[in-house]
């Protein structure tokens, strides 16, 4: 386990800004940063970064949390894992224990995969760089594509030995379990319950997440076509399906170029692993690839995580070219920018960029990159030559390349261009997108984007007890309603306000308020300035009055006395944690003016439930006009009223609840129901009656004085 002390200083050391950075490409926004949210779908920014709070939020899905919370949801990684991440990037030493054997196998098997993975990818490179054999078959190979060592160290290249069993022997030797290897693909089970290597005798290309994980391998066979063909393998083997590794979800190539797809606000598609490498090497730096399949719309969207703009980069034979068209109205339908360079018959992207020096590279991509209008245009009016059949399918194409992207205005440009390229009315091709639009909306046609899979909750992600609260608190009847609502209210002021005091020195503050007195600093009372709304300031410290309750003990006792607690078991823990929290604190006699902030407490919450909550109150803000301004007294300078005035709305809401229950029952059941029994239900109603009349007396006016 890694000590408080050291948590402390990665917590510390950890910047918002920074981490986030690494997944999403951030913009400024004001005082703050906007990105496109990692954890949904979405085509409008709404993942928002504070750097002076130093979290992050989405206001669409509501995911956010600090640092440790927001690599935890994003990677899946564990709690302990997350500060180790943290670590790593800011160089802290972290000394931990050995873990023991059942330690180990305790770990998650999702966790168990990636060390496996780990162990895979450094056994291929010791392999290709210190044997024999991966010297002579290996490395020459990678010589002979042009690729110099700082490059293959770059991608973490390697070679799986030509014998059958080596990875997994050795494996087998270091304590891996045989279920790992399995799972991961790193070996395959033969007929006879023995182990056989899945990539022996080829040259590896580990697979890396956004943040640097090894989530698969793809393995190239160095057999002739000929062999190939006579032993009916494959020229390359990707890892299979597993709980760790999605293959429609990965960019190879991601993880090296995210930073200059940054720099650069732009990315180049291509197809293979050798292409995005060699682009790599010859200077294009943000390059990826979708690993040899057919764009998908979750890659899509990780793209656009990190730039709107996008150049599809294929072979300049005609699969190339069609390729490149395969992937135009995904694209375009996520709302990217979308350029297309086709390259000379016979060339793709590694044969071409080994060929050029950077700069030639770049003048040669720079003069041929064309928009994919120009691009679509040209490929299929060539193909159509003076087939007017052809010519108007080849148009509609095009127009339904244009009906998918989202802007408006974009659309209409577009429409613009193609209607002076072709000569075509561009009533007569509204027209037709407008034909084409209704079609989807009306679900008679799908899009490519529409038929993946765009829900924010998947199987890996369950609905929290906080989500099915809220949403079911929608349809309830109305006692129900109100003593949902109650109860949200009051666990917030546990979350916001649990280790402040009830009773502060409200003269003295509203003094230092209205007066414009600077706060007191640490070297003493500052000066004065102009009672103005602009020099006007806000108390550093609430100066508590002798034997104030803290809120937090104070909500616990009042509950507690009448027998009451929440109806999510949820909401008791995080009560229970405050009051726990808070008179740990008070017990090491703080500096006066100095309390325990709950709210940073709960955001570092591990749990996602408790740290959802509260990053969401953090990032509530109250809009205030400046008459309104100059008035108002933030709450945590009222908890005095509004926090016995929630415990009270609390009973009131659990009386009429009750109440209500009760009526249902006799209503349903009045024909069976003994005199006795209608004797006794009745009696309690009016009790209930005389203590909603005395809650409502409460709920009037101020319920705790000073």
């Amino acid at each position: 386990m890694i000590d408080i002390n050291t948590v402390a200083r990665i917590r510390a050391a950890a910047d918002i800004v920074q981490v986030v950075g690494e997944f999403v490409s951030l913009r400024k926004s004001g005082a703050n940063f906007k990105g496109l949210c990692p954890f949904h779908d979405e085509k409008t920014p709404s993942f928002m970064v504070s750097p002076a709070k130093q979290i992050c939020k989405c206001f669409s899905c509501g995911k956010g949390g600090d640092t440790v919370k927001f690599l935890m949801e994003h990677e899946q990684l564990s709690y302990v894992e997350a500060l180790r991440w943290l670590a790593r990037k800011y160089g802290i030493a972290v000394e931990e224990r050995e873990l023991s054997d059942e330690e180990k196998a305790a770990q998650s098997a999702r966790e168990a995969m990636f060390v496996v993975n780990d162990w895979a990818r450094d056994f291929f490179v010791q392999s290709l760089r210190e044997s024999a054999e991966g010297a002579a078959i290996g490395m020459t190979y990678f010589r002979q594509r042009g690729l110099r060592d700082d490059i293959i160290k770059r991608f973490q290249l390697g070679y799986s030995p030509s014998s059958r069993t080596a990875l997994s022997q050795a494996a087998t030797d270091k304590g891996f379990q045989r279920k790992y290897l399995i799972d991961t693909g790193l070996s395959i089970e033969g007929h006879d319950g023995k182990l056989i290597d899945r990539y022996y005798g080829r040259v590896i290309f580990p697979v890396f997440t956004v943040s640097g994980r090894v989530v698969a391998f793809g393995g190239r066979t160095l057999l002739s076509k000929e062999e190939q063909k006579a032993k009916s393998i494959g020229k390359y083997i990707n890892s299979p399906e597993s709980d760790i590794y999605h293959k429609k979800d990965e960019l190879y190539g991601l993880f090296q170029a995210k930073q200059a797809i940054a720099k650069y606000n732009k990315v180049f598609l291509v197809e293979g692993y050798l292409d995005v490498i060699s682009m790599f090497q010859a200077g294009v730096e943000n390059v990826v690839a979708s690993s040899g399949t057919s764009l998908t719309s979750r890659q899509v969207r990780l793209i656009h995580r990190f730039t709107e703009n996008v150049t599809l980069l294929y072979d300049g034979d005609a699969a190339g070219l069609h390729a490149a068209l395969r992937g135009v109205n995904m694209l375009l339908s996520e709302g990217l920018n979308i350029r297309v360079l086709t390259l000379p018959e016979g060339e793709d992207p590694d044969t071409f960029a080994q060929g050029r020096s950077p700069e030639a590279l770049r003048q040669y991509i720079d003069a041929n990159e064309t928009d994919f209008i120009t691009f679509k245009a040209s490929l299929l009016l060539e193909e159509a030559t003076n087939d007017p059949i052809r010519r108007a399918s080849a148009i509609k194409d095009i127009v339904e390349s244009i009906a998918v992207i989202p802007d408006e205005v974009l659309r209409q440009e577009y429409v613009r261009d193609l209607s002076r390229r072709m000569k075509v009315d561009e009533t007569t091709l509204i027209n037709e997108i407008n034909i084409f639009r209704k079609r989807v909306r009306d679900g008679e046609i799908a899009t490519d984007a529409e038929t993946s899979t765009s829900q924010t909750s998947g199987p890996n992600q369950p609905i929290t007890q906080t989500q099915t609260h809220t949403a079911e608190t929608k349809m309830l009847p109305a006692s129900q309603k109100r003593l949902a609502e109650s109860e949200r209210n009051l666990i917030e002021k546990v979350i916001r306000y649990g280790g402040m005091p009830m009773l502060i020195r409200q003269e003295e503050v509203e003094r230092r308020w209205k007066t414009g007195t600077r706060e007191e600093t640490d070297n003493g009372p500052a000066d004065e300035k102009d009672n103005t709304e602009e020099t006007m300031p806000r108390p550093r410290r609430l100066l508590a009055e002798e034997g104030s309750p803290m809120v937090a003990p104070y909500i616990l006792s009042e509950l507690s006395t009448d027998g009451l607690e929440f109806s999510l078991p949820l909401y008791n823990e995080i009560l229970k944690m405050a009051v726990q929290k808070v008179e740990e604190f008070m017990a090491n006699v703080p500096p006066p003016g100095e309390f325990f902030n709950t709210m940073d407490y709960f955001i570092q919450q591990p749990d996602e439930c408790i740290s959802s909550m509260a990053v969401a109150l953090e990032g509530e803000t109250i809009e205030l006009s400046t008459n309104q301004a100059r008035e108002y007294i933030p709450e945590e300078q009222r908890l005095y009223n509004t926090v016995p005035r929630a415990i009270h709305e609390l009973k009131y809401a659990l009386v009429l609840a009750e109440k209500e229950s009760l009526l249902e029952h006799i209503q349903n059941n009045a024909a069976t129901c003994t005199d006795e029994e209608m004797r006794q239900m009745m009696a309690h109603i009016s009790e209930l009656h005389e203590t909603e009349r005395l809650l409502a007396k409460a709920l009037g006016g101020r319920v705790l004085a000073k």
